[in-house]
């Protein structure tokens, strides 16, 4: 048996299954691409996460792509956040050219053209439907994230967190954080909370003030609040096919620490809301994380062993997680340990840290009887990809250096008078696009005080009355006991009595010389 016939064998075999699968494309020997030997990840197994990783311009985004669409035509919905603005054209059936008829007979498939059911969603309400989280549903730790927060201003965050929920006092949007914020530092709070919560300095809260102002003048302070975006409105289909729900970050993407946190809470509530599924024939719902290294940059370690734990415990609730970074190493090795599917795209070495990534990298891939597998990564072509992933078994496949599947919707954006339709048409822009102002934390707190500034009043006021009051007592008082007051009182007497008596003997003696006048 030859080598080539060795090497198709051994990957017919470690591919093969009866079962559903995502067609990933065909694998390569010394160069040759073997249409026979097809490379392709069960559908069952997309649940146990997986990497995809790559140079930029390796055809990581196309991959994407291609993954989208095939678990879309299977009934699971997808969820990716569109980093560039250009996977819109998902929703629209691809145009063919020489290219594409080349790469489809190549692999031994037929290029048919197909667009898929597709959902547009926006940060800030400017390229689709809004996606908003309540400040209450992000929590300390991710808000702390975003707010690029030191150990000492996330304790102070999580005291906010913890007085409003045993207070009852529910925290929607940024100006009810700004509000427990100042009323436990500088407002009456603030002697409250110290025996149990712990004093909060001034400086302290300005510097998180200050952040808060920050992303409220950046134009992305409209993402806390309601209506909060509900989760169920991601796990949808169309005609049998799952719904492509896409975030566009384009207007965003310079502010990387909100949007990947904002997915990370998307995952969160997934874990904590939908029910255990256990091993189920096809996901529910499979997620992509483009740009994961975004997510993972200057992280706190509360903010990393959240994300460890969402990774390794969502699955068993039917959701599948693919992280699209650079390089491996951009992930955590706790989490790299849970992605068992892996397709990595052209890695360069140019530098000598290039050349200690690849080594790192290589480490990371079983051992193979056909590759040297740091050579083949630095000479892989745009739209091929270093691939295994785990069979039905749970077992890693054969290492295959593969010839992707091209994509079958259009591999860009779609014009943006089409995008603007497509946006005002979507039940779910209407759904969400105006924002919801309830009773919350900010008018809660402002009543309380209002009501302490009245009580306070009042009972300053009568303090000013019984003062007075007591003031003028006293003026009473001493005019009184005045000399003055003391010499008309004697007067005032004698002139009563007089009255009631009449005059003296001794008067009348003077005036009239006797007592009957003579």
């Amino acid at each position: 048996m030859s080598k080539k016939e060795e090497f198709v064998a051994a990957i017919q075999k470690s591919y093969r299954t009866d079962k559903p699968v995502i067609h990933l494309g065909s694998a390569i020997l010394e160069g040759e691409i073997i249409s026979e030997a097809r490379v392709s990840l069960p559908l069952r197994m997309m649940n146990r996460h997986g990497l995809v990783a790559g140079a930029t311009g390796s055809g990581k985004t196309r991959t994407l792509q291609v993954l989208a669409e095939q678990l879309s035509a299977a009934g699971v919905p997808v969820f990716m956040s569109d980093i560039k603005g250009d996977l819109s054209g998902i929703a629209q059936p691809g145009k063919t050219n020489a290219a594409l008829e080349e790469r489809s007979q190549i692999l031994g498939t037929a290029f048919e053209a197909k667009g898929y059911p597709v959902e547009l969603y926006s940060l800030s309400g400017k390229k689709g439907a809004q996606m908003r989280a309540t400040i209450l549903e992000f929590g300390p730790i991710l808000l702390s994230k975003i707010f690029e927060l030191n150990d000492t201003q996330s304790g102070v965050l999580a005291i906010l967190f913890k007085y409003a929920d045993d207070k009852d006092l529910p925290m929607v949007d940024l100006n009810d954080l700004k509000k427990v914020l100042n009323y436990l530092s500088e407002g009456p709070g603030a002697a409250e909370i110290k025996a149990d919560y712990g004093s909060i300095s001034t400086s302290t809260a300005g510097t998180i003030l200050r952040k808060i102002v920050a992303l409220e003048q950046q134009g992305v302070g409209s993402i806390f609040g309601e209506k909060s975006f509900d989760i169920a409105d991601l796990i949808n289909r169309v005609d049998g096919q799952g719904v492509i729900s896409l975030l566009n970050i384009s207007d965003v993407q310079d502010k990387p620490a909100l949007f990947s946190t904002f997915m990370l809470s998307l995952l969160a509530e997934l874990y904590q809301k939908l029910p255990e599924a256990g091993d189920l024939d096809k996901p529910k719902l499979v997620f992509f994380l483009d740009e994961a290294h975004l997510l993972f940059k200057d992280a706190p370690r509360a903010f990393l062993d959240q994300i460890e734990q969402v990774v390794r415990l969502i699955r068993s609730k039917g959701i599948g997680i693919f992280f699209c970074t650079q390089m491996s190493q951009d992930v955590p090795v706790s989490v790299l340990s849970q992605l068992g599917n892996r397709i990595q795209h052209v890695l360069r070495a140019f530098t000598p840290q290039d050349a200690d990534a690849l080594k790192q990298t290589v480490k990371t891939y079983p051992k193979s009887d056909f590759y040297s597998i740091d050579r083949v990564l630095t000479t892989l072509g745009i739209g091929q990809a270093l691939i295994t992933v785990l069979n039905e078994k749970g077992i890693p496949t054969e290492v295959a250096a593969t010839h992707l599947l091209p994509p079958t919707s259009i591999m860009g954006p779609m014009v943006q008078a089409d995008y603007d339709n497509h946006v005002q048409q979507s039940d779910l822009y209407l759904k969400y696009k105006d924002p919801v102002d309830p009773e919350s934390a900010y008018e809660m707190l402002t009543k309380r005080m209002e009501q302490q500034a009245r009580v306070e009043a009042e009972a300053q006021e009568e303090v000013v009355v019984a003062k007075k009051q007591k003031e003028e007592k006293s003026v009473i008082a001493d005019a009184l006991n005045s000399p003055l007051a003391k010499q008309i009182g004697r007067e005032v007497v004698r002139g009563v009595f007089g009255m009631l008596f009449g005059k003296s003997r001794t008067t009348t003696r003077k005036k009239g010389g006797g007592l009957f006048g003579f």
